[in-house]
């Protein structure tokens, strides 16, 4: 079958999963203006950025050749549990009835349905053979994203601009041609020392900015949707962590519960003290994260979301309250087709001062609330 799939992060590992199962992947490209324009197009207009996104991805998939298109599901009170429905409706609109839509929901949700799936896309290949190239892939996700969060500690000190990226621009292509567990664990120590090697400049402890990036998971994971925060974050002189990392978000959702990771659900229970009831999407994660950053030692927290991404709106409404009571300042960002890298990036470095100011102790409460009337005053002005 010739398969493509959403472009969300290292995409190299969804491109990895279906060789492993022998199929002919087609590699989806990564998001443009171009695809931003497709999916705008044809989605409604009410309707979040990541759904309009995923929306110009399939239609560039198909453009290439793909006749299948996998996909996650969702389910409880956020609309992304509808996003599947909704594409394959708009394909079949567009005339696309010979391209099918396979969309995996948890598998807790429903067993039957998940194993359906798996058939689906196994594509023939024996069992044994499917069971021992998953775990290759397990440990392929944790190994690049072991160096992923290297590359975001060691990008604020590099001596020469743009290496570290560079660099990791080199481990994932690299990481793509690995084929077999031998060969991952030999690539993960060449690309380790590759890192370890890149000049950097010594900085004291108390000069150190950190700030966590939390919210929705495609804006949270995708570069193009998110100008490349990460980067730009880097590039000021911030080390960063995001909220969500691929295999994390494997063991989290995944895992059967009572084998999920302790951390996971420390993360819940943090959240829980905000937001009590079920309102899907991100939104408990979002606040026990926030509170995590804050225990860690973490100076600031940016928080990105879907322009009208009704859970993490309601975590928007929280974040001053939060902000104060913890004692860490927050920006939040909403995201949508009409936002301007420009605007981000002054919002992003005058933030990143600001941090800084804190750090030294210049600033601190004034600070905290100027940032919260400033995200206040957005809030009604969007509205």
């Amino acid at each position: 079958m010739k398969v493509s799939f959403p472009y969300m992060g290292s995409a190299i590992v969804y491109k990895k999963l279906f060789e492993f199962l022998e199929h002919e992947v087609i590699m989806p490209p990564k998001p443009t203006q171009r695809t931003m324009d497709l999916g705008v197009k044809y989605s409604p207009e009410f309707a979040c950025i990541p759904l309009k996104m995923v929306m110009g991805t399939y239609l560039e998939a198909i453009e290439k050749g793909a006749k299948v298109l996998v996909t996650s599901g969702g389910h409880g009170p956020c609309r992304a549990g509808f996003y599947g429905d909704t594409h394959r409706n708009i394909l079949k609109s567009l005339g696309y009835d010979d391209v099918e839509l396979i969309i995996f929901d948890a598998p807790q949700d429903n067993w039957k349905a998940f194993f359906r799936n798996v058939q689906k896309i196994r594509n023939g290949v024996p069992w044994h053979k499917v069971i021992n190239r998953m775990y290759t892939l397990y440990r392929f996700v944790q190994k690049l994203d072991e160096l992923e969060k290297m590359v975001q500690k060691i990008r604020p000190y590099e001596v020469n601009k743009g290496q570290t990226t560079q660099v990791w621009n080199q481990i994932q292509e690299k990481f793509d041609k690995i084929k077999t567990r031998k060969e991952l664990y030999r690539v993960y120590e060449e690309c380790k020392q590759m890192l370890l090697s890149i000049p950097t400049r010594k900085v004291e402890e108390k000069d150190i900015i950190r700030v966590g990036i939390v919210g929705e998971i495609y804006v949270v994971m995708e570069s193009s949707i998110n100008f490349g925060i990460e980067e730009i974050l880097g590039n000021l002189g911030v080390e960063v962590e995001r909220s969500l990392y691929l295999f994390e978000w494997i063991n989290d959702n995944l895992v059967p519960w009572i084998l999920r990771p302790k951390r996971f659900k420390e993360i819940i229970k943090k959240g829980q003290r905000y937001i009590k009831i079920l309102i899907g999407g991100h939104a408990v994660e979002t606040v026990g994260h926030i509170i995590d950053f804050k225990e860690r030692g973490f100076d600031g927290i940016v928080h990105l979301m879907p322009f009208a991404c009704l859970p993490e709106l309601v975590t928007q409404s929280l974040i001053p309250k939060i902000s104060k009571e913890v004692d860490i300042p927050i920006l939040s960002l909403p995201i949508d087709e009409q936002t301007g890298k420009a605007n981000m990036l002054t919002r992003i470095e005058a933030f990143v001062d600001l941090l800084k100011n804190r750090k030294k102790g210049e600033t601190k409460e004034v600070f905290i609330d100027n940032i919260q009337e400033h995200v206040q005053e957005e809030r009604v002005v969007m509205v």
